[in-house]
């Protein structure tokens, strides 16, 4: 018998609606394990639009947990750490009878595993955004010796510009006194280059490459996909 798509793992996906880069998590998984998306609307990059962006998060992952799924990955950066992992886990787990992880939780164990206590960090984020995840990183323990932002006002914006436009980006951004390079957004195309840009010689995390290598130790799969970086290679597992 021939197995299906999603043999090893079926993870649920909650994604801004406006968001273009869904694609980017399933992209980089290892065969056989399967992220199944329903969006939470979302169509401007605001503080304001973090936090409505969870609003009726109960429903969206119940409409999850009809695919059978063992995980439900909450995944945008700054809504997780704007609102609160711990509460949106709450509320889905409630909900839904099923573990439930956040982007935030990911780049935390993430950087916890390096270890690294300073970033360069690197965002599309406006001021006002950019501010919040600075502060929330410094409340965990993890100072931001440098940073660098290209705003944009839309998630579209964010997820149409190419991977080489972000790895251009970062090459202007001082990282000489850090541990890691983090790239902070679900919604940029960002993984097909994190290679080249670890070969200047900081890991690079970004958020869609730390949520899958969470999710793949939250549900003890062994298999580390190729090609996307020292984190998801298991150089830290």
């Amino acid at each position: 018998m021939s197995l299906g798509f999603g043999h090893i793992a079926r993870i649920g996906h909650l994604y801004p609606s406006g968001g273009l880069c869904d694609f980017e998590i399933q992209l980089m998984a290892p065969s056989g394990v399967q992220f199944i998306t329903t969006r939470l609307p979302f169509s401007s990059t605001s503080l304001e639009s973090d936090k409505e962006l969870i609003e009726n998060v109960e429903y969206h992952s119940k409409l999850l947990a009809t695919a059978d799924v063992a995980l439900i990955a909450m995944n945008c950066t700054a809504a997780s750490m704007a609102v609160g992992a711990q509460s949106i886990n709450q509320r889905i787990s409630s909900a839904t009878d099923r573990p439930s992880v956040t982007t935030t939780d990911a780049i935390l164990a993430a950087l916890a595993a390096v270890p690294a206590r300073r970033v360069a960090l690197m965002t599309p984020y406006p001021k006002e955004v950019v501010d919040m995840e600075i502060k929330f990183l410094n409340e965990n323990g993890i100072e931001v010796v440098s940073q660098l932002s290209y705003p944009c006002t839309t998630p579209v914006q964010q997820g149409s510009y190419s991977a080489s436009h972000w790895a251009q980006l970062s090459q202007q951004l001082d990282t000489s006194n850090a541990d890691v390079l983090l790239i902070s957004c679900a919604g940029i195309q960002i993984s097909s280059v994190i290679k080249e840009m670890e070969r200047m010689g900081k890991p690079v995390i970004t958020s869609n490459q730390a949520l899958l290598w969470h999710c793949l130790r939250l549900l003890n799969i062994e298999q580390r996909p190729i090609g996307f970086g020292r984190l998801l290679e298991g150089a830290y597992d």
